[in-house]
C-alpha cells in the first residue's frame, strides 16, 4: 500500500487531504512544517509527499531541497500563491506537480494517482538511445546528453522530452500534452505546459531549436 506524507501548517487542510487519501486506499502521515517533514522522510519511507510552501520554521521549497539531497521522492507542491515564478521555482527543484489553493481534494487525489502511476511506469524494453545532431536521449538510463555532456533534467522535463522524441514531427496540442504527460485532465491554466517547455529548452541549450512553437496549437519536436 502506498504511503503519503502530507505537509501543511494548517491542521484542517491536513485532515481533509488525509481523509481523501485514505478513501483512495493510501496510508497517510502528517507533518506540520518543513523541518518535521525532512526528518520524517529521512527516518521513514514514503511514496509521495504533498508539500505546502508557506510554513513556519522551514518553508516547502527549502524542505524539498533537503529531501532531494537523500531521496528522490515524487512531490506535489501546494501554495496559495499563483505567481508563475513560484511554479517555475518549484518545478526547477524537481516538483512533479503544483496545486494552487483553494483546491478540490478530488482533483488533488487525481494528481496524486497520476504522479504515482508515472513514477511506477517502467521503460523496460526500451534499451536504445536516439540522437539528433548533438542531442542524445538514453531511454534505458534516463540520461540526456548535449554534445557529449550529461545534462540534469527534472523528472517532468525528461518525461516531456521523452514524449516529444516519441512523437517526432507530430503537432501536439497543449491539451494532449497535459493529458499524456501529466496523466490527467487538467482543470487549471495550460501555461503549465509552456513553463515546462521553457525549462526544457533552457536545459537542452542550442538544441532548443528542435522544439517548434505552433501558434494557437501547441508544439512540435522537429529535428
Amino acid at each position: 500500500m502506498k504511503k503519503l506524507l502530507i505537509v501543511d501548517d494548517e491542521e484542517k487542510i491536513r485532515e481533509v487531504i488525509k481523509e481523501y487519501a485514505e478513501f483512495e486506499g493510501y496510508l497517510a502521515e502528517e507533518a506540520s512544517d518543513g523541518m518535521e517533514a525532512v526528518k520524517m522522510v529521512k527516518d521513514g519511507d514514503f511514496d509521495l509527499v504533498i508539500m505546502d510552501i508557506m510554513m513556519p520554521r522551514l518553508d516547502g521549497f527549502s524542505a524539498v531541497k533537503e529531501i532531494r539531497k537523500t531521496k528522490n521522492i515524487p512531490v506535489i507542491m501546494l501554495s496559495a500563491r499563483t505567481e508563475e515564478y513560484d511554479k517555475l521555482f518549484g518545478f526547477e527543484l524537481g516538483a512533479d506537480d503544483y496545486v494552487v489553493k483553494p483546491f478540490s481534494p478530488k482533483e488533488l487525489m487525481a494528481r496524486v494517482n497520476a504522479v504515482l502511476k508515472r513514477n511506477d511506469a517502467s521503460v523496460s524494453g526500451v534499451v536504445d538511445e536516439v540522437k539528433f545532431e548533438g542531442l542524445t536521449v538514453d531511454f534505458a538510463g534516463r540520461n540526456v546528453f548535449v554534445d557529449g555532456e550529461k545534462v540534469v533534467l527534472t523528472p517532468k522535463e525528461y518525461e516531456l522530452l521523452y514524449y516529444f522524441v516519441k512523437n517526432v514531427g507530430i503537432a501536439l496540442s497543449r491539451e494532449r500534452l497535459l493529458k499524456d504527460v501529466w496523466g490527467y485532465d487538467y482543470y487549471g491554466d495550460d501555461r503549465t505546459v509552456d513553463t515546462h517547455v521553457k525549462m526544457l529548452r533552457s536545459s537542452i541549450k542550442k538544441y532548443r531549436k528542435f522544439i517548434i512553437t505552433l501558434r494557437g496549437v501547441g508544439y512540435k519536436f522537429e529535428p
